[in-house]
């Protein structure tokens, strides 16, 4: 029974691996992402079926293997969702794991490399070496339970290339079968009826907000979606603006060197860009940030809706542009540079108020 399943599986590569080459051949320097789109499977289950041939599926220890990807020196990270594509080269130090209840999380705090990890949702590790448009790229990727991207570190030219073969050899994992087990999310409940929802009570909690991230808790509490309460709390803490806002707030950034921060996410990972932004490029759907260490790719035509929220805090209001796909996910957040103890940049008021 084992015999023919594995049988039955070794099929299933097969064909996808060749769906795959027919599909590269009609649509050349196709991304894996869209390409798993458009063969109807997951991307982690398509870079599965490579493993053995450029692929290595690692070790499920993700903590680890994070913890040595220090040695590699000077990487790209990327973290997307549907939508929007956050790029950050940079060096993976001051790493931190911690368990809050039954959630295993984990934070980097550099000023390149920034991030927020949600490690119940990391599941399956991969090495891959492929061919790109601009040459061999060598590449760890992390996907959740359903197949997935959550994370992905490629390496760079300053990369120690050495050090990343050893790393594989380490943590590579005791089994290379050519697939892995997905499963489904489930699809969130929706939103409870405004009428249930005591509003008086969460605009009182809003007002006496002491840091930004007693936001999430604060929504949990009040059991209230995120965009949800953005509709509701009213226009003192929320408003809502024209789409086209993240690229007008990019735009005025840019020109008035005022220094910003960028968070892109998904259910496992917050990656965050601080600093001044500087060539920005439309093409097509996308807009683009190409700088030397910071790269974003926004699909304008996917946002819906776009809000400026105003938290208080112990160290005073802090302005965000928030923007939201047609589903109520949030794509990205925009804020003025800022750290625990210190305002938020005057200029940054200046820019939002200026622009709505």
């Amino acid at each position: 029974m084992e015999h023919a399943a594995k049988k039955s599986s070794d099929n299933l590569t097969s064909e996808l691996k060749s769906q795959y080459q027919l599909l590269k051949q009609r649509k050349p320097g196709i991304r894996a992402r869209n390409a798993a789109g458009e063969l109807g499977v997951p991307e982690g289950s398509l870079l599965a079926a490579h493993v053995g041939t450029g692929t290595t599926r690692l070790a499920d220890n993700v903590q680890a293997i994070l913890k040595s990807v220090l040695t590699l020196g000077e990487v790209m990270a990327l973290t997307r969702n549907e939508s929007c594509v956050h790029e950050r080269k940079g060096i993976y130090d001051n790493c931190h794991f911690f368990s809050h209840g039954k959630k295993a999380m984990g934070l980097f705090l550099n000023p390149d490399i920034d991030l927020r990890l949600f490690l119940e949702h990391w599941k399956y590790c991969f090495s891959t070496i492929e061919q790109g448009r601009s040459g061999v790229r060598k590449s760890l990727q992390f996907f959740d339970k359903a197949g997935q991207a959550i994370h992905k570190i490629y390496l760079t030219p300053k990369s120690n290339t050495a050090a990343y073969e050893t790393l594989i050899a380490k943590h590579r994992h005791a089994r290379q079968d050519a697939y892995i087990e997905v499963e489904a999310y489930e699809k969130n409940s929706s939103n409870p009826p405004y009428s249930r929802i005591d509003w008086e009570g969460l605009r009182m909690a809003w007002k006496n907000l002491k840091d930004t991230h007693d936001f999430k808790p604060m929504l949990r509490q009040f059991g209230v979606g995120r965009e949800q309460a953005l509709e509701g709390v009213g226009q003192e803490f929320a408003y809502q603006v024209m789409n086209d806002t993240a690229r007008r707030v990019l735009e005025q950034a840019r020109d008035r060197q005022c220094e910003i921060m960028v968070f892109v996410g998904n259910r496992g990972c917050i990656q965050i860009h601080t600093g001044v932004v500087k060539k920005l490029v439309e093409h097509g759907p996308w807009y683009n940030v190409l700088d030397s260490k910071f790269n974003l790719h926004l699909r304008e035509d996917q946002i819906a809706r776009t809000w400026v929220t105003k938290k208080p805090t112990e160290d005073g209001v802090v302005t965000a542009l928030e923007v939201f796909d047609k589903d109520s996910e949030l794509i990205a957040m925009f804020f003025g540079k800022r750290k625990p103890g210190i305002p938020e940049l005057d200029l940054w008021r200046e820019v939002i108020a200026d622009l709505t």
